[in-house]
């Protein structure tokens, strides 16, 4: 059979596909704004004939109905990464939240210990040799695909085409869905002054040629907008969005002094808008490839001048960074956060920073403090922490003595918690003079 006549006789409606699913099962998305928008909320319309159906994916950015109170007895979340469908649904014990390092993921499922009944994943049309790309969400996605005793696509024509590794043969899915709906998108956020101050400190510390990781939101965004005057950026990113594809537009991104995949922008998923995504289709600069590549540290460290910038929620004057909990709220995930900062130590000229508002709250709330709350955990160690910056300057940690470490933190605290922070310091460990 040729690869048009599977493809035709494989293709079905969103309602008749789902019908694979069983209770008991466990499903997994298509990551991020990779997720399948029509078949999700199919099988979100069987939720009277279904019971238990676990379904498991990291970032949330679909509607996340099956979080809902009224579901609870149809589905069951396992969240790989929280984010706000799930936050709600993980506090009331409505859903689960597993704790796993991004890169791991793939090895998860290649092992059998999380078996997949069913994964759910968007892909682009067909090309003239049947192949489908998996675009915006390679990352964890590729394995799950392969893992899967089942396996439906939802063929979308603005997923865009994304490198060789993101190409898969209409033969490794069993169903076909065609839609004709936007893709999930990110807006930009907003860059207040805080943001832009913490950009240009940040902008500091990167060099000609450096190669960079970013997450999303409105720090790194704010860090783009200050590279203008920098020369031969590279991107070797978990993920990328707007800001990078107007800073390859600028010529400032050109990959060229990158040793690892050179001249190559290298990502496992993204996050944008249209805009952004009809850039990345077919972009000779792009590679998008699995976690188990982008993510692992080994391979993180084989770019010279790696420089990984990832945000926080908190951090104690020890140096120990809290980025995915709030007290009693798993706010997010780890994410490839660790893997980077562990990457760029093994680097040549490798440096790692962690970004963060001195305040929230409105400057009611110091965001570093003396210890970390109760119910909030550490998503990167002391024994990890290189650089932290706010908007009032740069703290270098990196092998650091505890009080160095404390006063470092205390100088780029809000002025007006500084005192507060060095009387703790005190009460707590020993005196800082």
């Amino acid at each position: 059979m040729n690869w048009q006549d599977y493809y035709r006789s494989k293709s079905t409606t969103a309602e008749e596909a789902v019908k694979v699913v069983k209770s008991g099962d466990r499903v997994v998305l298509g990551h991020a704004c990779g997720e399948p928008q029509a078949i999700v909320e199919a099988l979100v319309d069987r939720a009277p004939e279904l019971r238990n159906v676990e379904i498991a994916h990291e970032v949330p950015m679909g509607k996340g109905l099956y979080c809902q109170p009224q579901y609870e007895k149809s589905f069951r979340h396992n969240a790989l990464f929280s984010g706000k469908p799930s936050r709600q649904a993980i506090k009331e014990g409505r859903a689960d939240y597993t704790s796993i390092y991004l890169h791991e993921l793939p090895a998860l499922f290649k092992s059998g210990r999380f078996p997949i009944d069913v994964a759910m994943v968007t892909v682009s049309p067909p090309d003239e040799k049947g192949m489908v790309s998996l675009g915006i969400s390679v990352d964890y996605t590729l394995q799950a695909i392969k893992s899967a005793k089942t396996v439906i696509a939802e063929v979308n024509p603005h997923m865009p085409r994304t490198g060789p590794t993101s190409m898969l043969p209409v033969q490794e899915f069993d169903y076909f869905v065609e839609v004709e709906l936007p893709l999930i998108e990110l807006q930009p956020p907003v860059i207040g002054p805080v943001e832009k101050t913490i950009g240009e400190n940040i902008a500091e510390l990167i060099q000609d040629g450096d190669c960079l990781q970013l997450g999303i939101g409105a720090i790194p965004d704010a860090i783009l907008s200050c590279l203008d005057n920098k020369k031969d950026l590279g991107i070797h990113s978990e993920m990328i969005s707007d800001g990078v594809m107007n800073l390859v537009n600028r010529g400032v991104i050109n990959c060229s002094r990158k040793n690892y995949y050179p001249n190559k922008i290298v990502i496992a998923f993204a996050m944008g808008t249209s805009t952004f995504y009809k850039w990345l289709d077919n972009n000779p600069m792009i590679e998008a490839l699995p976690v188990d590549i982008t993510n692992i540290p080994a391979n993180v460290a084989k770019n010279d001048n790696m420089v990984a910038i990832n945000s926080a929620l908190s951090v104690d004057l020890l140096g120990q960074v809290a980025a995915d909990t709030l007290p009693g709220i798993q706010f997010s995930g780890v994410g490839g956060q660790v893997d980077f900062i562990r990457g760029t130590h093994d680097a040549k000229n490798g440096r790692a920073i962690i970004a963060l508002p001195s305040t929230a709250v409105n400057g009611t709330v110091s965001r570093i403090v003396s210890t970390l709350a109760p119910g909030q955990a550490v998503t990167t160690s002391r024994y990890d922490v290189d650089y932290v910056v706010t908007e009032y300057g740069v703290a270098h940690l990196r092998w650091k003595t505890n009080r160095q470490r404390a006063k470092a933190l205390i100088n780029i605290a809000a002025p007006e918690f500084r005192d507060q922070l060095r009387f703790e310091y005190e009460k707590l460990y020993a005196p800082l003079e």
